[in-house]
């Protein structure tokens, strides 16, 4: 699985001029999933993200976590991630996990967000999405299971 996590002071995500989802402060999430993923790959995901240090403490210090700050999730599935480039000009998607895979996924890991007590929002897996965010610092980070 790839994640792209954006630190954010709000962001949406549209559907047919209808916002589907919207925070304030927190975390906006790029997913992607490939068949090769497991629950193990979810699993270790949610740990990173949750734990994940990068919320400014008393003295100014990345030192923390989304539920220190009351931080929200926009969860967005987005199979361009596993984009491969390497050949001619228009992009290759065939290393993206089948949909029936990624949207099971893509719903398994923002259950387990939920389950650790935070607010998950998303867009509608498959959905053509127009997504609006503040970015906030800018803090960008990647993260991909086959790197962990």
């Amino acid at each position: 699985m790839r994640v792209v996590l954006q630190r954010v002071k709000q962001a949406s995500v549209t559907i047919d001029d209808q916002v589907v989802g919207a925070i304030k402060r927190g975390y906006l999430l790029l997913v992607a999933v490939r068949d090769a993923d497991t629950e193990a790959d979810i699993d270790y995901l949610v740990h990173k993200i949750t734990n994940l240090r990068v919320f400014e403490d008393a003295q100014g210090k990345m030192n923390l976590a989304l539920a220190a700050v009351a931080g929200e999730i926009l969860s967005v599935s987005q199979f361009t991630l596993y984009a491969d480039t390497r050949k001619g000009n228009r992009p290759s998607f065939t290393d993206a996990g089948h949909p029936e895979k990624a949207a099971q996924y893509y719903a398994r890991f923002n259950e387990k967000l939920r389950a650790n007590g935070i607010k998950v929002a998303t867009g509608e897996f498959g959905a053509d999405m127009a997504v609006a965010l503040i970015n906030d610092g800018p803090v960008t980070i990647l993260f991909d299971t086959e790197n962990k």
